[in-house]
């Protein structure tokens, strides 16, 4: 696919969102980039700020098939993953398929369901596969995880362990949007306090699965110069062994960096990553595989200033 035809896509894709989202550009721009890096992302804002309709309006633009599930305390690993049943009329066991079995799963409010459940979607995250039974059953080519959590409430909740959040390509956080913005929502949705189905917005599909995959290769084959690979992975290895980080990324975080910049490269129309690509990307790549030391956490640092570190203090090429 060529490199316009990307860009013209992303362009309709975003035109199509905008019909139900006013604002919330730059956690658009990071889907996309996710969606062409074949990255699974997790939205973190306080309650009503769109995190889960913007989840369903992207999903809804791809003209991909999307399941949506609302994680609850009560949630079981079999409700995400589906079941064997014992089919008496053949007298054997079939797969009752879960929700996970799509191309775009809005995984709602993650944070409360139980780990137990939560790590229901470790090997779907990482394989693209899930085993049920002893028998391993392969998802779709263009599965991707849109989670969304509230940061604020720790009532009933259960923080994603490390090895999970090492999975999310980026960590997107949604704030409050701008005045203009909340006047043009008011304008929009201003009629009614509940949700409407997605498909009142009459948001047209742009991209099937097969255009997905196809926008992937093409990402896969922009060029990384051998300096901007020496950036990514000084950029990973400056979070190691810092005082006030008690763990730094992984070297997972350095290939995702790595892909998700072609993506980024790619929606901008050129063929080679520059410099630009990876620090726009750096600190949602980054934000959630860090992890404070508790002394850096009462001197009141947070990741962000933490990372915003790391990019300031690793120099780029030229």
């Amino acid at each position: 696919m060529e490199l316009q035809a990307i860009r013209d896509t992303t362009e309709r894709l975003r035109a199509e969102v905008h019909k139900v989202v006013v604002g919330q550009d730059r956690a658009l721009d990071l889907m996309l980039v996710a969606l062409l890096s074949d990255g699974h992302v997790l939205v973190e804002g306080v309650p009503g700020t769109a995190k889960t309709l913007l989840a369903r309006a992207f999903a809804a633009a791809l003209g991909v098939g999307f399941n949506r599930i609302q994680f609850t305390p009560d949630l079981m690993p079999g409700d995400v993953l589906g079941t064997n049943l014992f089919d008496f009329r053949t007298n054997a066991f079939v797969l009752t398929k879960g929700p996970i079995f799509t191309d775009v799963l809005v995984a709602d409010e993650i944070n409360r369901t139980p780990p137990k459940t939560q790590a229901a979607l470790l090997q779907a995250m990482q394989e693209r596969a899930v085993t049920i039974d002893g028998k391993t059953h392969r998802l779709s080519g263009g599965f991707m995880v849109l989670a969304t959590q509230n940061p604020i409430e720790q009532e009933g909740t259960y923080p994603l362990p490390e090895a999970q959040l090492d999975r999310f390509l980026f960590k997107i956080t949604v704030g409050y949007p701008e005045r203009d913005e909340e006047r043009a929502m008011v304008r929009v949705h201003g009629h009614r306090t509940a949700t409407p189905p997605i498909t009142e917005f009459g948001i047209a599909p742009v991209a099937g699965l097969e255009d997905l995959l196809a926008m992937r290769r093409a990402v896969a084959a922009i060029r990384l110069e051998e300096p901007i690979v020496d950036y990514v992975v000084d950029l990973v290895r400056a979070t190691r062994g810092r005082p006030a980080l008690l763990c730094g990324a992984s070297p997972r975080a350095a290939t995702m960096l790595a892909t998700a910049a072609r993506a980024h490269a790619a929606i901008q129309g050129r063929a080679f990553v520059i410099p630009d690509d990876v620090k726009a990307l750096a600190l949602p790549v980054l934000r959630h595989r860090v992890v404070l030391a508790p002394g850096a956490e009462i001197e009141g640092l947070t990741a962000d200033q933490a990372v915003a570190r790391v990019v300031e203090e690793v120099g780029a090429p030229r």
